[in-house]
């Protein structure tokens, strides 16, 4: 097993939880489905919990920068949660940190959202 994905609203923005080790095959592929899936909904407002997981290899690293890029093309965003030392550190490598808005907290992450009804009302 590579990876273990789930996912739960938290105020219209759908937050992904993702276990294990995010690789090419299995793990970049259940990230892409995920991300396509929630996209062909309407839900464009995706924060990916990456508190568990422990690798990422530079397929895992491309899905991220995918999903963000594929996000933004529907007016929406990616953020980051969670990151964990081993992950914050490829992200600083990569200078992809500067790229993704990364939070420590759910909460916080959910609400720098900003409401999906005033984007849409306006």
């Amino acid at each position: 097993m590579s990876i273990d994905v789930s996912t739960h609203q938290s105020d219209g923005i759908a937050v992904v939880g993702l276990r294990g080790r995010i690789t090419l095959g299995e793990g970049t592929e259940a990230l892409r489905d995920t991300v396509r899936d929630l996209l062909s909904k309407g839900q464009n407002r995706i924060l990916l919990n990456l508190g568990e997981v422990n690798y990422i290899d530079s397929s895992g690293i491309g899905e991220l920068v995918s999903a963000f890029t594929a996000a933004k093309k529907q007016g929406g965003e990616v953020k980051l949660l969670n990151l964990t030392k081993k992950v914050h550190d490829l992200l600083q490598i990569t200078k992809l940190y500067t790229v993704f808005d990364v939070k420590d907290d759910e909460a916080s992450a959910v609400a720098s959202f900003g409401s999906s009804q005033e984007r849409v009302a306006g």
